[in-house]
């Protein structure tokens, strides 16, 4: 396993792929929600992946999107090609992941067994532009923007959600808290750290 970048090396490839401020506005708290997530995890779960992997894979998990924006690209797959030709392959599979995940794996979920990707999917669902929402705003957000007056469209993205409500049942099932308090444990959580 290769070593996950560090938070400042995480920032400047933001500056080196011309990352929006509004998007990195937006994968800063992501890593935040991630963060707290994980912290929030550790007393109760099962393994976890470390703290490191988990900030890095939410602060790039948009490092393709400024570029896709312009170039109409899918960015969670160029994203992803861009971290392992960095030398971050675990990275790119997290920023591969962010959008719709590969697998669903519900026993590993009912044990507490949360990997990096599961967490960032999550985390990026639950923050609207730099703020922690609910899934349904969210999803109100994703279908209007991005659903182009589409039904094919918005089913997909309605079962995409779904599959993230679930998950979010299963993290919290091992949090202390309720999904609605997320924010407030974001707002009360130390700064970002590796």
């Amino acid at each position: 396993m290769h070593e996950p970048p560090s938070i400042a090396r995480c920032l400047s490839l933001m500056d080196d792929f011309a990352m929006l401020e509004n998007i990195r506005e937006h994968s800063i708290m992501v890593a935040r929600t991630a963060q707290a997530l994980l912290d929030s995890l550790r007393p109760a779960a099962g393994m976890l992946p470390s703290r490191h992997l988990v900030v890095s894979g939410a602060l790039l998990h948009d490092i393709a999107k400024t570029q896709c924006i312009r170039t109409n690209c899918d960015h969670s797959q160029v994203g992803s090609a861009i971290c392992a030709d960095l030398g971050y392959p675990e990275i790119g599979e997290i920023v591969r992941e962010h959008v719709i995940l590969a697998d669903f794996p519900v026993e590993r979920y009912r044990q507490g067994i949360f990997s990096a990707k599961d967490i960032v999917y999550y985390a990026d669902k639950r923050v609207l532009h730099d703020q922690i929402v609910s899934l349904d705003i969210r999803l109100g957000y994703i279908i209007e923007r991005y659903g182009n007056n589409n039904e094919v469209y918005h089913a997909l993205i309605r079962k995409n959600f779904v599959r993230c409500q679930d998950l979010e049942g299963f993290l919290f099932a091992h949090i202390s808290y309720p999904p609605k308090e997320l924010a407030l444990q974001v707002s009360a959580a130390p700064p970002l750290s590796d």
